[in-house]
């Protein structure tokens, strides 16, 4: 190349321009992954699976960062969803092959995504402005705890890092339905869905669908308390019992987690 015809351009500037973009979180698709073929209970993609079986058809839909946003993944061919993501995006698609990473087309997580055909870009301030107008039918979120009244912790651990408070105090505000996605148990092996929250609160009664890897519930807005619904393959009411600080409540036997 003869640099010549670049005369009054910076070399260092060329030289950053074709290097190789950085890209914080690669994810992509796995051929033949399957949702069914891993030990119970759910794991990460069956929680996903069951999650989007919340979707309907022309949706707007909000996906937090973690588990949530597999549920990309599993949007039913046949149904148009327009998945949002707070930085900027309207219309996301499933997590890219290796071939077609592309480090310009992120989500909130900072993860690689692909666009569905229609798929738009907009500044942060609209992407709110969407969340706060209450144009969003539907967000699945992430916790670190939730409490038998409905109320939601998932923004902070206190005296670790925090990078930043993110979208979810604007999602459970403005957004019609919130589904909680998370492991029912922590790391310890202590429940976290309690009688109270013990981290800062992202919001007060605001969770309508409980999905763990052990079960679901439902809210109930008339007894303010969830409802078991859906019990993992293998799990039993014993031991959601003996997982769950919280008060619940059983109206029927619950059926097999749906996928």
């Amino acid at each position: 190349m003869d640099v010549d015809q670049f005369q009054g351009v910076s070399i260092g500037l060329l030289r950053f321009a074709w290097s190789a973009k950085h890209i914080d979180i690669v994810a992509v698709a796995v051929a033949g992954k399957s949702a069914h073929n891993h030990p119970m209970p759910l794991n990460r993609d069956q929680l996903a699976k069951r999650a989007s079986l919340e979707l309907h058809e022309g949706f707007y839909v909000n996906l937090g960062i973690g588990i949530p946003t597999l549920v990309a993944n599993y949007v039913p061919a046949n149904m148009t969803v327009w998945l949002q993501s707070e930085n900027g995006m309207l219309g996301m698609g499933p997590f890219p092959t290796e071939a077609n990473v592309d480090a310009d087309l992120i989500n909130a997580g900072k993860q690689t995504v692909t666009g569905v055909p229609g798929h738009s870009f907009f500044s942060s301030a609209d992407s709110f402005a969407m969340i706060r107008g209450g144009h969003i039918d539907l967000a699945i979120l992430g916790a670190m705890e939730v409490s038998q009244t409905g109320d939601l912790a998932n923004w902070m651990i206190p005296g670790k890092l925090v990078k930043g408070m993110g979208g979810a105090m604007d999602l459970v505000a403005g957004v019609k339905r919130r589904v909680v996605v998370m492991d029912h148990c922590n790391k310890k092996g202590e429940s976290k869905v309690l009688p109270k929250c013990t981290l800062p609160l992202t919001g007060l009664s605001c969770v309508d669908l409980l999905i763990t890897d052990l079960c679901v519930m439902e809210f109930d807005r008339k007894r303010d308390r969830f409802v078991l619904k859906e019990l993992a393959p293998g799990v039993s009411v014993d031991e959601i019992k003996a997982k769950t600080k919280a008060e619940f409540f059983i109206d029927a036997d619950p059926i097999a987690v749906r996928q």
